[in-house]
């Protein structure tokens, strides 16, 4: 293990508050009751609670409710609802005669909602079958499961931090100056418009127990035209290694409260991954940490030596990346991004600092005395702003687990490496082009997402017959 590998100690980074709640409560999320919440919604007068959760196409839902009483309260936060499923999870091979789904609050998700008009109480579910299981079919089941099957089986706890990037629009006024195409990166007010609505989101996902690390303008900029009045302008908010399962739940989160705040605003909020041709588009990349013991095995020593842990999410996502298109790129926009020689990845590589590789390797920040004081992590460039967050990291454990069980590791390492420059990604093997070819990819390695009972089958025989169904887009210029 590398020297400099930094251990996760609470002495050095304690747990992120659970913001309001919890300093409304009084102890840490992990202690909270059903009675806590109880009292909670007495003393704070809050008259709806709302039971949310993410069904099949990656979008925050709700099923609201008025309590009449403590004990009604009380069955709702310890039992949840019921729901059709078949609904919820369209084309995952639930069958509408038997479509009854549970939705059953996580006690330790709750927050205020910070949107309603009146006060509100917000809980994340997860989804149970019939005889009382985890629905298999549910994106959160197929995540907590792929989270467990790694822990299970290497002793390994995979945490994850997304970074969504979006555009804002706004109607182009007179007297507007702003950016310029590829130059908005950290440019601060009066030169982007967006940057008032980027830190109340912010502060809003901080008083709701998501944990943010930084946000900022990113490059892209979108003038108006006589056939599209909007200026657009690219923002970014990243935020902090979770395990697996709240990382994904911290990007609905942060998609829900930008896309509220926009539309308060009479602004427009995209997280397509292209907005007109030839302008930069929005990825949604996912950093990628695994500890042991409460370390980070990720680091690099001296010569830029990995782990075998690194080497294997490495080795997983090189042959696993194409396949996890289907989840992480699922917009025809997407191949654009990739192909028309933006920074993004087009081909299947990794390298250090790379930012046109499949896989990244990002420096860290030290001190003046060489310390490190971020925690390593492996970068998994290829998503973008229509992927489903559950799924793309699903799919990154099973990659680490195909990386682990792959026969000659360091040569498929040294196949795919990007090196240092661009003029080492020639001849390198391309990224699929079109859905088709997402399918084919898909339905490879398929064994490979369904081992430990993380995907169903029949749930990825309906990703592949789905996107057999799609036009394919016209070639994008590379």
């Amino acid at each position: 293990m590398p020297s400099d590998t930094i251990p996760s100690d609470p002495a050095v980074t304690p747990p992120v508050p659970k913001g309001q709640v919890e300093r409304l409560i009084g102890k840490p999320e992990p202690e909270w009751t059903v009675d806590d919440m109880l009292d909670l919604v007495a003393e704070q007068g809050i008259r709806v609670v709302a039971l949310m959760h993410v069904g099949g196409d990656g979008w925050l839902k709700t099923l609201d409710f008025t309590p009449r009483c403590t004990s009604h309260l009380r069955d709702i936060i310890e039992g949840g609802e019921r729901a059709d499923g078949s609904s919820l999870f369209t084309g995952s091979g639930i069958r509408p005669d038997a479509s009854d789904v549970v939705l059953r609050p996580r006690l330790q998700s709750a927050f205020l909602d910070p949107f309603s008009p009146h006060p509100t109480l917000g809980f994340l579910c997860s989804h149970y079958g019939r005889e009382g299981e985890l629905l298999p079919q549910s994106p959160d089941t197929i995540l907590r499961r792929a989270h467990e099957r790694v822990l299970t089986e290497t002793g390994l706890d995979l945490h994850a931090l997304g970074e969504p990037e979006y555009f804002l629009g706004k109607t182009a006024e007179p007297g507007d100056s702003y950016g310029a195409d590829d130059k908005g990166y950290h440019a601060t007010s009066p030169f982007v418009f967006g940057e008032k609505l980027r830190r109340e989101a912010m502060a809003l996902l901080s008083d709701m127990g998501v944990p943010i690390k930084y946000g900022h303008s990113e490059v892209g900029y979108v003038p108006a035209t006589a056939r599209d009045e909007t200026i657009w302008e690219q923002h970014e908010i990243e935020l902090l290694l979770t395990p697996l399962p709240e990382a994904a739940e911290a990007v609905v989160l942060v998609q829900w409260v930008l896309r509220n705040l926009a539309h308060r605003d009479a602004m427009r909020c995209s997280f397509d991954p292209i907005i007109r041709r030839g302008h930069a588009g929005s990825g949604q990349h996912y950093h990628i940490s695994a500890l042991r013991d409460g370390e980070h095995l990720f680091a690099t020593g001296p010569e830029g030596e990995m782990g075998e842990e690194g080497r294997w999410l490495i080795g997983g996502l090189v042959q696993l990346g194409g396949a996890l298109m289907a989840f992480g790129n699922r917009d025809k926009g997407s191949f654009t991004r990739l192909l028309q020689g933006k920074e993004a990845p087009n081909t299947v590589t990794w390298g250090a600092f790379n930012r046109k590789a499949l896989i990244r390797l990002p420096i860290q920040a030290r001190t003046g005395e060489g310390r490190i004081v971020t925690p390593p992590t492996i970068e998994f460039r290829l998503p973008d702003g229509s992927a489903h967050p559950y799924l793309v990291l699903a799919g990154t454990a099973q990659a680490l687990m195909l990386g682990r069980q792959t026969d000659d590791l360091p040569t498929l390492l040294d196949q795919t490496s990007a090196g240092y420059t661009l003029a080492d990604m020639s001849g390198a093997t391309p990224v699929p082009h079109n859905f088709d070819e997402v399918a084919v990819a898909l339905k490879q390695y398929q064994p490979v997402l369904e081992e430990g009972g993380v995907f169903p089958a029949d749930y990825i025989d309906a990703v592949v017959d789905h996107l057999g169904s799609i036009r394919n887009p016209e070639p994008a210029a590379v």
